[in-house]
């Protein structure tokens, strides 16, 4: 379909909710979403089903149509991928898919970085963060890998103003913050320059990591052959970004509230 012929369906959606309309752009965008759930399924543990990705994503598609504004100055595409991602992302949440012991690592990992990361005013290097975990380096780094390889965290998981019902993410930019009072959108707006200073602070691969597969949508495996490193590595060094990020958060927080 062409752009221009898209945008006027687009603005007649806007205008009626047309179901014929709708279902037009779902088939058109249905690729779209198994293209996300398959760059999610990387790294996922066996009992995670492809399919079952591509049917939380098709989730995130429909919300994606209902909320879309042509008005504004993104393309649906893009806008449609964070908000599929963010369903899948979403539905694994709920179905707590992670191990226990999985998360309380993740979690003892961003404590740590968090704690040092405060008192040293810059990132941690790996073995800061061992020493601080009271382990040695090679313990850290198998933690590590353990963590990235039972899951890809999403951007959805980092930006939070508060707690779970209280969330910062990439979609929240995109749309209009009219519904929202003035503090909120400060405290929103906060947040986000937060983020975005963190990861101009991270070690030059990580930020390079984040940049090429949140932005340039490219797969980890595409990214390893840029980078020159295995696609586990990349997917260590994209979860060791991304507790940064949360640890970054953490303790920005405490000046933002």
């Amino acid at each position: 379909m062409e752009q221009k012929a898209e945008d006027e369906l687009w603005q007649q959606y806007r205008k009626t909710k047309d179901i014929k309309i709708r279902d037009t752009f779902i088939r058109q965008y249905a690729p779209l979403v198994k293209y996300v759930a398959g760059k999610v399924a990387v790294g996922m543990p066996s009992n995670v089903e492809f399919d079952d990705l591509v049917g939380f994503g098709t989730f995130g598609l429909l919300d994606a149509i209902e909320k879309f504004d042509p008005e504004k100055n993104v393309k649906f595409k893009t806008y449609a991928v964070v908000r599929i991602r963010g369903a899948i992302f979403d539905e694994l949440r709920s179905t707590d898919w992670v191990p226990r012991s999985v998360r309380q690592q993740a979690r003892e990992v961003e404590d740590a970085i968090s704690t040092l990361e405060g008192k040293l005013g810059r990132p941690a290097t790996d073995q800061e963060v061992a020493s601080e975990m009271g382990i040695n380096e090679e313990e850290f780094q198998h933690i590590t890998m353990k963590i990235s390889g039972a899951s890809i965290i999403s951007i959805h998981e980092v930006w939070y103003s508060g707690d779970e019902n209280d969330k910062v993410s990439i979609a929240d930019s995109i749309e209009s913050p009219s519904s929202l009072n003035p503090e909120v959108i400060a405290e929103r707006d906060e947040i986000k320059r937060v983020i975005v200073e963190a990861i101009s602070e991270l070690p030059e691969n990580e930020k390079k990591i984040l940049v090429l597969y949140y932005f340039e949508d490219l797969t980890l495996k595409e990214i390893g052959l840029v980078l020159g490193v295995t696609e586990s590595r990349v997917s260590q060094l994209h979860t060791k970004a991304i507790m940064r990020l949360r640890a970054r958060l953490k303790n920005s927080r405490k000046g933002i509230v």
